[in-house]
Parts: C-alpha cells; sequence; structure tokens
C-alpha cells in the first residue's frame, strides 16, 4: 500500500441495553482502530445525563488503565478519528457533544460532506457559533436550528440539507439513533449482543470482537431508533441509486470484515485472480506488499499457478509516530517498515501484489529495495485500477496533480518506479470478479463520476 498517499477514514461504534456498555464500546473501537488513528472517544448515559471521555492517540492509549465508572450506563456510542476535514485537534475528535435546545446529544460520524462549507457560512451568517473546524458539528447546528419537540422527528428535515456521505450514531439520555446517507456510500451494520442489547458499527468486525450477533446493514436513507419500547426504523429518503464506496472493500474496511454484502478478504481474493487473467506474467514467485497486498496475492498465485512467498517481510512494531533521526534519512522509513527476504527472493522474477498505487513513491522504493537484494525481475501488478482522481466522501486523498495516474501514463509509470512491467486491475474486471452491477457503487476516485454534486 503506498501509505503516502490514501489515509485511513473514520470508525463508528454504538451499543444500546448493555451493562458494560462503555467497555464494548472501546473492544468495537479497538477492532476498527485501521479507521482512524488520531483520536478516539466514548460518550455514555445513564438515563439522565451524558458523560464523555476523549483523547488524541490509539484506543489503547486513550483508555489505557481507565476508570470505567467515569462512563457509566446501559448505552454509549464510540468514535476513532483520521481528519478528512477539520485539524487534527481535541476539539475535533469525536463524539461531539452538544445541547440542542435544552436536550444534551452526542454524535458520532464516519463520512464527508460535500457542501460543507457552504452550510458552515450559511449557519455562521445565522449566528451560529462552531468550536472545531470539522463538518460534523454541522448536524448538530442544523438539527438546532429546526427545533421541534421531538429531535428525532425534526431529523429527516436537518438532514435534507447536507450532500455527501454520512453514518452517524446519535446518543440522547433516552434513546440511540443511527443513521446512513441516502446512498450508502459508508458502511453500517447492526447486531445484537448476547441475552441484551444492540450494537451498530462502521464494521462487522466491531460485532465479532463483542461476540454479537450479525442482523443487517443499516440501509442507505434509513433512521434507526432503538428506545425503551424496542427497535423501530423508517426510511427518510428514498434513493434509486446507491453508491457504495468500492475501495472500501479493495483496502479500508480490515479483511475479516463483511461490507456491502461481501466478504472482503474473498473480494480481495478475487481481484488479485482476475488481475491474474487479465494480466499474466511469467515468474519464479508472487510476493504481496504487507500486509495490504496479501489476500489479492493469494488469489492472483491461485489463479496463475505461481508460487506464494512471503518475500518482504513487515516490522509490526513501527507505529505512525516513527520519528527519522536526521532530514537526510527520509527514505529510510520504508527499510524500517519493510525488509526483502534476500536468500528467498535473489536471482528470482518476482510479481509483487499490491492493492493500489496513488503517488507511486512508496513502490519505487520497494522495488528499489527488492532489487538491492538481488531480484532478477520485478513484475509491479496493482489489484485496482489507477487512481486518477481524489475522493470527497470520507477518504484524505491527494490533490489530483499528486495522484501520478492522473499525469503519466502507464509506462511512464512503470518507467518511474523502476518495474520491468506494471499493470492495474481494470474497472471493468473489479466489477466482474464481484458479481456486481457498477452503477451501484461509487468509483470516482478510478474514473471521475462522482454520484453527487462535489462544491
Amino acid at each position: 500500500m503506498d501509505r503516502s498517499s490514501w489515509r485511513e477514514e473514520c470508525g463508528v461504534v454504538g451499543i444500546w441495553n448493555h451493562p458494560q456498555a462503555a467497555q464494548n464500546t472501546q473492544l468495537g473501537l479497538f477492532a476498527m482502530q485501521h479507521r482512524g488513528q488520531e483520536s478516539a472517544g466514548i460518550v455514555s448515559t445513564d438515563g439522565h445525563q451524558l458523560y464523555s471521555h476523549k483523547e488524541l492517540g490509539l484506543v489503547l492509549d486513550v483508555f489505557h488503565d481507565f476508570p470505567w465508572g467515569t462512563l457509566p450506563g446501559h448505552s454509549a456510542i464510540g468514535h476513532v478519528r483520521y481528519s478528512t476535514t477539520g485539524q487534527n485537534l481535541l476539539v475535533n475528535a469525536q463524539p461531539l457533544k452538544a445541547d440542542v435546545r435544552g436536550r444534551p446529544l452526542a454524535l458520532a460520524h464516519n463520512g464527508n460532506l460535500v457542501n460543507s462549507k457552504e452550510l458552515r457560512e450559511n449557519l455562521q451568517r445565522q449566528g451560529s457559533l462552531f468550536q472545531g473546524t470539522s463538518d460534523t458539528e454541522i448536524f448538530l447546528h442544523l438539527l438546532s436550528k429546526i427545533g421541534g419537540e421531538n429531535w428525532v422527528d425534526s431529523l429527516p428535515q436537518a438532514l435534507d440539507w447536507v450532500q455527501g456521505a454520512y453514518s452517524l450514531v446519535w446518543l440522547g439520555v433516552d434513546r440511540m439513533v443511527a443513521v446512513r446517507d441516502p446512498m450508502g456510500f459508508r458502511p453500517l451494520v447492526m447486531g445484537r449482543l448476547k441475552n441484551s442489547g444492540y450494537v451498530v458499527a462502521s464494521e462487522t468486525c466491531a460485532l465479532d470482537i463483542m461476540g454479537a450477533e450479525f442482523v443487517r446493514e443499516i440501509e442507505p436513507g434509513e433512521i434507526v431508533v432503538f428506545d425503551l419500547s424496542g427497535v423501530r426504523s423508517f426510511k427518510f429518503k428514498k434513493n434509486l441509486k446507491s453508491a457504495f464506496c468500492v475501495f472500501e472493500l479493495i483496502y479500508f474496511s480490515r479483511s475479516d470484515s463483511m461490507t456491502f454484502g461481501h466478504s472482503v478478504y474473498e473480494s480481495r481474493k478475487k481481484f488479485g485472480a482476475w488481475l491474474a487473467k487479465e494480466s499474466p506474467v511469467q515468474a519464479d514467485m508472487v510476493i504481496p506488499v504487507p500486509d495490504s497486498g496479501v489476500a489479492a496475492a493469494l488469489g492472483f498465485s491461485a489463479q496463475s499457478q505461481i508460487p506464494f512467498e512471503w518475500g518482504i517481510t513487515r516490522n509490526n512494531y513501527v507505529g505512525r509516530t516513527f520519528i527519522q533521526p536526521v532530514q537526510g534519512l527520509r527514505d529510510f522509513g520504508v527499510q524500517i517498515k519493510l525488509n526483502p527476504q534476500r536468500q528467498l527472493i535473489q536471482g528470482k522474477k518476482l510479481v509483487v501484489i499490491d492493492d493500489s498505487l496513488v503517488r507511486g513513491t512508496t513502490s519505487k522504493k520497494i522495488i528499489q529495495l527488492l532489487r538491492e537484494a538481488g531480484a532478477k525481475e520485478v513484475h509491479m501488478r496493482i489489484a485496482s485500477p489507477a487512481t486518477v482522481s481524489p475522493c470527497y466522501y470520507g477518504v484524505d486523498t491527494p490533490q489530483k496533480s499528486q495522484l501520478i495516474a492522473s499525469r503519466m501514463k502507464v509506462e511512464e509509470i512503470r518507467d518511474f518506479i523502476g518495474a520491468d512491467s506494471l499493470a492495474y486491475l481494470s474497472l471493468e474486471g473489479l466489477f466482474q470478479s464481484l458479481g456486481e452491477d457498477p452503477q451501484g457503487y461509487c468509483a470516482a476516485c478510478f474514473n471521475e463520476k462522482y454520484p453527487t454534486r462535489v462544491s
């Protein structure tokens, strides 16, 4: 994975009616740590008021030796964040908590609003005072402006103003509410906890760690309400066309999750197998770029009958906070994380599989390491189409000018990264391997066909 480019998004969790609500929320956040590593937070309720704790950092750091008695109650929501809009500041850490017309509410959001700038400016002109810089705060201000006796009844009117991607979990003192945008950009699932309670989360891997049973996906345009009377749901907007983010299956979702009805792991194996059909190559072994290319490499190996080998070892103890010793050793970062197995690859023709190639700089360094370790040939195969345009729906991507495929042809990219050959999975092949109609997915990062107006 070209780590200098794609960034994680966010992950949300909600627990309703369970005696260890906050602790289970932490488990769910830990399972989805891959979706955001800048901050983590939990808000709980005991039926009378909301209690909150959030900090910058990883889940285990934020809640290490945490006094759980300070987050009491049978219901809680949580959030891990990577800033797609707004700076990495504590004030932007979620869940956000506010009094909305005298009612305490908390909100956790995964996604990105494409009209956030316009909405923010309009709300400020009307007197709204924003505490942070994230677009999530817009939902709270809209709901406050609309008012009404029942804030759930006012939600559809507030949501009518926003455009883009949003999977939301709200918490009041007497109810929890899950919302998914009408096009379903980001995943949101519902599960049942053993003996009592419900859980909603961005991914099914969060349900697994709690021992919860998967019930179903929250549907696009659906509001699900959990309160003392039970569970009810209704559609706030019907949309004939979905826009599931295909990159959830390619990279963002954890491999053991079920996303959009697909096993993420099996989907990635299928991408690799189809890539082997489209772009075969004679080689001695197939090796993945760990860990992102593993499943696709297994699929490529099975289809091509070229042996799979762990030709690159990844140092799992290198975190995002690694500080490079001096400016001149900036390229040393890849060598710290990845090390070729010289005895295995020396004199061999390699097929190197990765899930994406965005800027190309990391791929170039990896190929250089493999050649220095004695590889005879290095053939790069990418288990997704070429990335030509940024995402505006909750993934932090480089500007178009920084996306190598937006300004270079495949042969020019091959020359830049130093590979003997380079091939991408075609967009047609990607959806054929899934057995899906591409019309139901957002693939704007590959084809520039954005499902909404982007301001």
